[in-house]
């Protein structure tokens, strides 16, 4: 099946949402924290509500899960997952790694998947069996460019990225993990979103994300699969709803797993 309507509906939702959300960028603004300590702000809210505007009005019938709280049920058996600002601490301190995920999800698979990056220019994109795509948001940027996963066989020549190093003495691996970082050729903790994006486009080569929503994971899953990579849960599975990712090569995933479960 085909999504390239949905796709085209999301890219263009989301060149909208990313104008205005740069717009709240480049102003500034502060953050008010909710009941979990993550910040969320007035761009926060304002996004997922344009968002969920045009994509109720161009599907009806489609579910909507939103990380703000937009929430509507489906009638299709299809929704929409909405994260307006994905790394909103970023956001608020004026750096540039801030980005917005959007996805559709469809029978409970991530057909579709949008990551737009407005203050960096960048936006990525998939859908099943489409491959995975950057198109510079840029006048005259040219065509798009297919996404591809790195070819890294070896650790030693593998770059592994870090999400959360606040949180990683929940994971049961804490104890060991600097000791395993120090066999990667280099270690980088850009973000999550971007992080990801690094694994699909093949400048990095492994990812762990030990804490994470559904609308963090939707659209990065699709992205990074459709390139070739791998993903999956630290418990072995291969859901959005797992609360954790591993992200990575073909050839590291035997490594990955080995260490994520041990």
């Amino acid at each position: 099946m085909s999504y390239e309507i949905e796709l085209a509906a999301a890219r263009a939702a989301m060149a909208r949402a990313g104008a205005k959300a740069f717009e709240y960028w480049r102003t500034g603004l502060a953050a008010d924290a909710k009941s979990d300590d993550s910040p969320v702000t007035a761009a926060d809210r304002e996004c997922e509500r344009i968002l969920v505007q045009e994509l109720c009005a161009q599907f009806p019938d489609d579910g909507i899960l939103g990380e703000e709280g937009a929430e509507k049920p489906s009638s299709s058996g299809r929704r929409w997952i909405v994260d307006p600002i994905d790394g909103t601490r970023d956001f608020v301190r004026g750096n540039r790694l801030w980005s917005m995920l959007l996805a559709l999800e469809d029978a409970g698979e991530v057909v579709v998947g949008v990551a737009n990056f407005p203050a960096l220019g960048d936006m990525y994109w998939a859908s099943k069996g489409a491959g995975a795509w950057r198109t510079p948001q840029k006048p005259d940027a040219g065509d798009a460019e297919r996404l591809r996963a790195s070819v890294v066989k070896e650790v030693s020549e593998a770059v592994m990225c870090i999400n959360s190093f606040t949180n990683i003495q929940r994971s049961g691996f804490s104890g060991r993990l600097l000791e395993w970082l120090r066999h990667f050729w280099a270690v980088r903790s850009m973000g999550g979103a971007l992080d990801a994006m690094m694994i699909a486009a093949g400048s990095a080569d492994g990812w762990l994300e030990q804490s994470a929503k559904p609308w963090d994971l939707a659209a990065i899953k699709i992205i990074a699969e459709e390139a070739g990579a791998r993903f999956f849960n630290f418990d072995g599975g291969n859901s959005i709803y797992g609360g954790n990712c591993v992200l990575c090569t073909p050839a590291l995933e035997t490594a990955m797993r080995r260490f994520v479960n041990s």
